[in-house]
């Protein structure tokens, strides 16, 4: 396992240009995407272009980070519930163009199952986490509970971008809805950026309440209806979320880079597809890879754990004095 970069330098690498788009792995499953995707998340590249456009939000993040590793010496500060969770309401805005994008109630609610089942450990093939990682594995502690009604809106666009306009009534999208208080998810027809076809994206903690949330493909949204194999399970979700509750994408997005939890492996990049049970990193000590873990690349099926560190990490932005205090009280 890896050691923590001194914070300045964490922070710098993972706020700048120090990473670009690595090449997934080629799939090791036999499953076949039903269209071309060469990029599951656009989180890191929505927040490159959001740092040039408010040059403030390089501070406030380091601010978060900074709050965050205070926070993780003092893990007595999280405020749970009663029974140790925390309890997130759901906002879900539905945008589509044609009765197939309009997906149903039950599709939506398959998907609010996964993230408790993934952030609660209780889903179906936790048991497939090799036995080198069973210690690492763990229960998050947050639960999610869907707000109503949904709201469901008709937009003539056949594709979004990763520019947020689904997030403004003003420009076709839906306006978030008490951001401070709920997580914001919007479901849209399709996304296209950076030249293919985009799973979701999340905006991390210190952007815009306006634009706080989560977007997601419609037919990448929940685990029956319109779903497309092999992202069909509603993981691209829960890898969102974790991103919206600061975690970084498990190979700190470079080369052998770090995503400042001490308890994941270093990646050399990301994984696609299943790789084997034994892939190995060729980053320094050549640890085994945890492409299972929710913050990797890997099809939907491949995928099934968050780490201590992960779930420590993602707790601390709940405490006083951070970004999502209000939803930890």
């Amino acid at each position: 396992m890896k050691k923590f970069l001194t914070l300045p330098v964490a922070v710098l690498c993972l706020l700048t240009a120090c990473q670009k788009k690595d090449a997934n792995r080629q799939p090791a499953a036999d499953e076949t995407p039903t269209e071309e995707i060469s990029q599951r998340c656009a989180s890191q590249e929505v927040l490159e272009a959001k740092m040039k456009a408010d040059p403030e939000l390089r501070d406030r993040m380091e601010a978060i980070e900074a709050q965050t590793q205070k926070v993780l010496q003092n893990k007595s500060a999280y405020k749970l519930l009663a029974d140790g969770t925390i309890e997130i309401p759901v906002v879900v805005h539905v945008l589509y163009r044609t009765a197939d994008e309009n997906i149903s109630d039950a599709q939506i609610q398959s998907q609010i199952d996964v993230l408790n089942e993934d952030f609660m450990n209780t889903n179906a093939d936790r048991t497939k986490v090799p036995s080198h990682f069973q210690d690492e594995q763990t229960t998050v502690g947050i639960r999610f509970v869907l707000k109503q009604p949904i709201i469901r809106k008709y937009s003539s666009k056949r594709s979004w971008s990763t520019n947020d306009d689904m997030k403004f009534d003003a420009k076709g999208g839906s306006n978030v809805v008490d951001p401070q208080n709920n997580l914001n998810l919007w479901v849209v027809n399709k996304m296209q950026a950076y030249g293919s076809t985009i799973l979701g994206y999340a905006q991390f903690p210190g952007g815009s309440w306006s634009t706080d949330g989560v977007v997601v493909g419609h037919n990448f949204f929940g685990r029956t209806g319109k779903v497309s194999s092999p992202y069909h399970l509603g993981r691209t979700a829960t890898h969102e979320v974790g991103h919206w509750l600061n975690l970084r994408h498990i190979w700190g997005d470079a080369t052998c880079g770090n995503d400042l939890v001490g308890d994941t492996p270093q990646h050399n990049a990301s994984n696609g597809g299943c790789p084997a049970a034994d892939h190995k990193s060729t980053c320094s000590g050549t640890p085994l890879e945890m492409w299972m873990n929710y913050m990797d690349y890997t099809y939907d099926a491949c995928m099934y754990m968050f780490t201590n560190g992960q779930r420590d990490r993602m707790k601390a932005v709940f405490t006083s004095g951070s970004f999502r205090a209000a939803l930890g009280q």
